[in-house]
């Protein structure tokens, strides 16, 4: 469902929002923000929220810009980060696309490693009480639903290389950039 009449039984609530970082995707239910998608140009936006209805059982809306209700919150805290005014997100999550290492680990990471901080992955799976699995770890960010609120940016190789990134190393670098981890680009 894609209309301007809000559904009336559970749903799945999505808007594309403007970034620092190019067009995201930004899916809620009613338990709290559940999906953020990099990269949502309209060629790929059906391409990313039929998996996540099919996933989760329910129906879409896609309210006018400015008219968000289970999204305006995580809008508003998005333009925040952006503008340079926000450094910790504080919404509710929902969860259910993560689960066991996956979700304890990006846990973790959300409680652990503030706003200008990186974390190796050897280092975060330690935390999590597995020190021999930065692998996992790995396979942990990039399943990652939430990024840039779960900051999966945030986690570096442990001998000091940027590692992979399900938006691309160059929007991992641009969000590091942002934090003052990394210089900014010169062009």
């Amino acid at each position: 469902m894609d209309s301007t009449e809000r559904p009336r039984g559970p749903h799945l609530e999505w808007t594309v929002v403007p970034s620092g970082i190019g067009p995201l995707l930004l899916a809620a239910t009613q338990e709290g923000l559940v999906r953020v998608e990099f990269h949502a140009a309209p060629e790929r936006v059906d391409a990313m929220i039929g998996p996540l209805v099919s996933r989760l059982g329910a129906d879409a809306w896609r309210p006018e810009p400015g008219g968000e209700v289970l999204l305006a919150e995580p809008v508003r805290q998005l333009a925040a980060y952006f503008a340079g005014s926000l450094r910790r997100f504080d919404l509710p999550l929902d969860w259910r696309l993560s689960a066991g290492f996956n979700r304890r680990v990006l846990h973790a990471l959300d409680r652990s490693v503030p706003y200008g901080a990186v974390v190796g992955y050897g280092e975060l799976a330690a935390r999590v009480g597995q020190p021999g699995a930065a692998q996992a770890v790995g396979h942990a960010m990039g399943s990652n639903p939430l990024p840039v609120v779960v900051a999966c940016h945030r986690v570096v190789e442990n001998d000091g290389g940027i590692g992979g990134f399900g938006g691309g190393v160059e929007t991992k670098r641009l969000l590091l950039a942002w934090e003052g981890v990394l210089p900014q680009p010169l062009f």
